[in-house]
């Protein structure tokens, strides 16, 4: 089998560092792999499974002989860097939303639409973590019933906001469990926001900036992002995101309104046969996914199918996955294992 040259682009943060362990888990062919950051984490030692690597600094002269990019650092440094990568023969999978919506660089899920990796000219666009898990879970309701309309309500956790968004949850949390209400309020909605609110033992219903229509960055990306993947540019979808004390799971309640009948015995059937699925749905066991109990799994965990009486064909549905390995670095992977499999490298 050949092996490819691979780089990680943010190596050392928390999808960057999941990254490393899923190329190793899933035996990922690469020859050689490089890890990059930026100046400040240059030199930084990071041991593996297969080694112990040193970090370089992120620049371009850093792609030389790569064959295969990941990039998990930042919009910012994506497109100063990736073109870069892609002139020096890398191609490149990018984690930020800095290419998702051009229209000429596809944004692939490999259970969904693999097939516009075809027309990949060196960027390749991995969906945001909500995203993922939603059109995993859609693409073969679509196929079996057509959809006419999708309202998503999302859990997120705070793990996507980053580690230290992590750390100020856990602070928060020790500070209120020990009665006292002196604790950081940082970093949410975001560490730019002129209000700052408490995480912990809360829930936040906005997940980066607002647009002028009131809806949230991250609202909008599931919307038209999920427009893309699936093909289906006049989808009627809308959603609402919110940020739950959870640290690592997204979960997302969706209604669907379809065009053709589907029951919900027909729908957790055709869920259940799906690539990447795993149904867990018995309410008499009292069985349904939660985030708590699927850390660290690569699938995506949909239950509590049930009929939506209000309307002629429609579902209700919950569904959720690990945001750091489906929701980013595993499905990052994935593509370029698509990549391979198609000779597309």
């Amino acid at each position: 089998m050949k092996k490819y040259n691979v780089a990680i682009v943010g190596a050392t943060g928390m999808v960057g560092r999941t990254l490393i362990q899923v190329l190793e888990e899933r035996r990922f062919p690469f020859a050689k792999l490089k890890l990059l950051a930026s100046s400040r984490s240059a030199n930084t030692k990071v041991e593996t499974e297969s080694g112990v690597y040193t970090v370089e600094e992120a620049v371009p002269e850093a792609f030389a002989g790569v064959d295969i990019a990941f990039f998990s650092a930042g919009g910012g440094v994506s497109k100063q860097l990736a073109p870069e990568a892609v002139k020096r023969g890398a191609v490149v999978i990018d984690n930020s939303s800095a290419f998702r919506m051009e229209p000429e660089i596809p944004l692939v899920v490999p259970e969904v639409n693999p097939e516009t990796l075809a027309g990949h000219k060196g960027i390749i666009a991995n969906p945001n973590c909500s995203t993922i898990q939603l059109v995993v879970a859609l693409q073969p309701l679509q196929q079996a019933a057509g959809l006419k309309r999708v309202v998503v309500s999302s859990y997120q956790a705070v793990s996507g906001a980053g580690k230290a968004a992590l750390d100020e949850l856990k602070v928060q949390s020790r500070a209120i469990l020990d009665g006292k209400d002196d604790f950081p309020c940082e970093r949410f909605p975001h560490a730019k926001a002129k209000v700052q609110h408490q995480m912990a033992f809360n829930m936040v219903p906005q997940i980066d900036v607002f647009e002028d229509n009131d809806y949230t960055k991250e609202e909008m990306k599931i919307i038209l992002e999920t427009r893309k993947i699936l093909g289906l540019s006049e989808l009627k979808i809308t959603s609402t995101t919110v940020r739950v004390p959870v640290f690592t799971g997204h979960s997302e309640s969706v209604n669907v309104e379809f065009e053709r009948p589907l029951s919900a015995a027909q729908a957790r059937e055709v869920l259940s046969k799906a690539p990447g699925i795993v149904v867990i749905d018995d309410p008499a066991e009292l069985a349904y996914p939660m985030p708590a109990q699927l850390e660290g799994r690569d699938e995506v965990f949909v239950g509590r199918i049930r009929q939506d009486d209000s309307v002629p064909y429609g579902i209700n549905m919950w569904v959720v996955a690990d945001n750091i390995r489906k929701g980013a670095a595993t499905n990052t992977v994935q593509i370029a294992e698509a990549l391979i499999d198609r000779g597309l490298l």
